[in-house]
């Protein structure tokens, strides 16, 4: 099995760089983030959920979340209903 290191960007593969969108999505994240709170603030935990796509058409999901598991459920769960509500003020509009 290789390690994190040794893997290399696929130049041949189709669409972006897996690596190169995951970061840019995070940075886009960042950005966001300070220009809403400025730079006083810190970090707390995080999930990340990835679709991922398969030359083969298989797709599946990757969370990853460095907390206890309930925590993580209730993040998901504020995370929805927030969505949710947002979802609802642009049908309003």
């Amino acid at each position: 099995m290789p390690k994190d290191d040794d893997i290399e960007p696929d130049a041949t593969a189709p669409g972006t760089d897996g690596r190169g969108h995951l970061m840019r999505e995070v940075a886009e994240q960042m950005d966001s983030i300070e220009a809403d709170l400025g730079r006083d603030f810190v970090i707390g935990r995080v999930i990340t959920i990835v679709e991922v796509q398969r030359p083969d058409g298989e797709i599946t999901l990757r969370i990853r979340a460095g907390q206890l598991p309930w925590v993580s459920l209730g993040m998901l769960e504020y995370a929805k209903k927030t969505v949710e509500a947002q979802m609802r003020a642009q049908e309003e509009q």
